[in-house]
């Protein structure tokens, strides 16, 4: 396969692509980046990317130097140089924790929409862009109405359990961003979203609104993942809160080997 490269030595990458072959050159070349930049925002190329082991960002450039206002956006799947893994049994829950847990609800894949909506509105847009949270979105949509009897109603209610809350669901081969949303009281406090390959959970971004609920529903979100069959918990990008709760960091091979073993 022919690997192209932009000009300042990023691979670049089109839906021509063999995006798995991308990863192995990628490992048997030392490639000295994370990101490659690849073309549109084309949800079956984009969900391939995901069942590749990438994790999908993008950024806005600007058309015209002299304004902000117009921006041209590119995707950058990313493989991490250090990836953040949490095995369920390094799991450590801080006793000044433990006494609220039984105060929250998670709920596994409920209001997705309002959740990656809400990451974007906590977080900014510098990544997660208008057209790739809309080509998730897309992507989330195509799944539930290939798997989901309810499928043509279920996207229209936020609400409502999608097909992570499903006993015995595998979305294998197909990527499926779902999202975990924990409540105090009926009240959304927190929450995240991700991405499912076979039995690998990638956490793309999150949000809390009081103190603790974070850290609650990372919590609770490993021991759902854990109680589901679940490899592991891959947190993406390593973060000190992340090591608190046990995560240790992998390299990219490594990843590579946990992620393919978990699709079959």
């Amino acid at each position: 396969m022919h690997i192209k490269y932009t000009l300042s030595g990023l691979i670049y990458m089109n839906s021509e692509d063999d995006c798995e072959k991308i990863v192995d050159v990628m490992l048997a070349t030392d490639y000295d980046g994370e990101f490659c930049v690849a073309e549109g925002f084309q949800p079956e190329f984009t969900a391939r990317l995901m069942e590749a082991g990438f994790l999908v960002m993008s950024m806005g450039i600007p058309k015209n130097d002299d304004t902000q206002d117009e921006l041209f956006y590119v995707m950058l799947p990313k493989l991490h140089l250090v990836r953040s893994a949490l095995f369920y049994e390094n799991l450590h829950i801080k006793k000044s924790i433990r006494r609220f847990l039984n105060r929250y609800e998670l709920r596994a894949d409920a209001e997705f929409d309002h959740i990656i909506d809400s990451c974007v509105e906590k977080h900014g847009a510098d990544w997660l862009t208008p057209p790739l949270v809309d080509c998730i979105k897309k992507i989330r949509n195509a799944a539930l109405k290939r798997f989901n009897d309810d499928s043509q109603s279920a996207p229209e209610l936020p609400a409502k359990p999608g097909l992570l809350a499903k006993p015995g669901f595998s979305p294998k081969p197909f990527a499926y961003p779902a999202s975990f949303a924990l409540y105090r009281d009926g009240k959304l406090v927190a929450g995240e979203f991700g991405v499912i390959c076979g039995k690998i959970y990638t956490s793309y971004s999150g949000f809390y609104y009081e103190d603790n609920a974070g850290t609650v529903q990372l919590i609770l979100a490993a021991q759902y993942l854990q109680e589901h069959g679940f490899s592991y918990f891959d947190m993406g990008m390593p973060m000190d809160y992340k090591n608190d709760l046990g995560a240790v960091d992998i390299s990219p091979q490594e990843f590579v080997k946990l992620f393919r073993d978990a699709q079959v």
